[in-house]
Formats: structure tokens, sequence, C-alpha cells
């Protein structure tokens, strides 16, 4: 997949209206990630080792990567 085809995609989401529910969609899986993250630390004798903190870190990641990349494509497309 070539950066046009990405930008095409990002494009039609954009054109299609569902890109609120597409940034609140990932925000929700990066919310359930957060949350499974701390479970599996609190919650286990695992300590904090790799998986508890991938998860941790990837919501967290999914929760203010999707809003920051569509503003700024739409700040890009309005030039």
């Amino acid at each position: 997949m070539s950066m046009d085809d990405i930008l095409d995609v990002m494009d039609t989401v954009e054109d299609s209206e569902l890109e609120g529910v597409f940034v609140w969609l990932l925000r929700l899986i990066g919310l359930l990630a957060i949350l499974g993250g701390f479970g599996l630390w609190l919650g286990t004798d695992m300590g904090l080792l790799v998986l508890p903190l991938v998860l941790i870190v990837g919501g967290l990641i999914l929760l203010l990567i999707p809003g920051l990349l569509l503003t700024l494509a739409e700040l890009g497309g309005e030039g």
C-alpha cells in the first residue's frame, strides 16, 4: 500500500462523514486495551511485564493519535 492509497482512504473517510464514528471506535478500542492492561497488571501476579505494558501504551496511542491525524489531515486539506 503506497502513501497515495493511504491518503485516498483518509479522503474517503473524511468525505463520508464517518470520521467521528471512526475516531470514537478507535478510542473505545484504546480504552478497552488500557483497562485490559491494568487488569492484567493489577489483577494477576504478572507484574508490569511486556503484555500489560504493550496494552497500556497501545491503548494510549489509540486514544490520542486518531483525532490528531484527522485534524492534521483537515488542516492540510484546506491549503
